[in-house]
């Protein structure tokens, strides 16, 4: 009790003190409009404090001072600050992490893109392989290079090439004594294309007149064969049994191949 009464007794003289000075001092110059709101104030000051004092006094309740809110909001802020820097702290975490994925992806792309692009170029060069340089064949000036180059080809099973040959040296060199062998070649080397009706043509213009020629007995049994292909057993049997005749000296291993071309064309004896 006494030390509220001691309060009462300071506030007492604190308000006094503020009106005395509020009413004592006299101004030099005129207060401005502002001057003016700030006595306002003050002036209102002393009266709720005034007002407070007397009504302790009266009815003896000690006067209790709060103290000003201001540390406590104070506190409360810097917990918001507090808030709200752990927030930014996880956002820049979150961040952080969106921009690494950002980056691996991006490296992903560049990789699949490298790799669609390799792909590319593999799938265009297997649809558009390179096309080889022609190769630059010297074309035979004799009928003997040409004839040469006939052999050298159906001997390496390049019938193409062996045929492509044989024509040039019957349009080129028909009235050389060798026509006939590059009848022959051409018939053997469209027989091996499986040409058959090209093949019998050439070789029925290669034993007419029956050469005794070494490549004749092989020229015999190479038409019957197309003939037989032809669907012509009756012409293939009837050449086939002029072979003992006009060539009795045939080789062993033509005369094989004519009894086995007479077995399947069903040649009567």
């Amino acid at each position: 009790m006494a030390r509220g009464f001691r309060q009462i007794a300071c506030l007492t003289l604190v308000v006094s003190t503020l009106a005395a000075t509020a009413h004592a001092q006299t101004p030099i110059d005129p207060l401005d409009a502002r001057d003016g709101r700030r006595l306002d104030r003050m002036e209102k000051v002393v009266r709720e404090l005034r007002s407070i004092v007397f009504k302790g006094r009266d009815t003896g309740v000690p006067v209790v001072v709060q103290p000003a809110e201001t540390d406590g909001r104070i506190q409360e802020v810097s917990d918001k600050v507090s808030d709200l820097q752990k927030s930014l702290t996880q956002l820049n975490g979150q961040i952080e992490s969106l921009a690494f994925d950002l980056a691996k992806a991006r490296s992903e792309t560049q990789a699949l893109k490298a790799e669609k692009s390799a792909l590319e170029a593999r799938v265009y060069s297997l649809e558009h392989p390179p096309v080889p340089e022609p190769v630059a064949i010297p074309v035979p000036l004799s009928a003997a290079e040409v004839m040469t180059q006939g052999r050298q080809r159906l001997a390496a099973g390049d019938n193409a090439g062996a045929a492509e040959s044989f024509e040039d040296y019957i349009v080129r060199f028909a009235d050389d004594p060798k026509a006939v062998e590059a009848h022959y070649g051409l018939g053997k080397a469209r027989i091996g294309e499986g040409k058959w009706s090209e093949g019998a043509t050439a070789l029925i213009g290669a034993i007419r007149g029956w050469p005794q020629t070494s490549w004749a007995p092989d020229a015999i049994t190479e038409l019957s064969r197309a003939l037989i292909q032809l669907k012509k057993p009756a012409d293939a049997c009837r050449i086939l049994g002029e072979l003992s005749q006009r060539y009795p000296k045939a080789p062993a291993t033509i005369q094989t191949r004519a009894a086995a071309l007479q077995k399947q064309a069903k040649c009567t004896p």
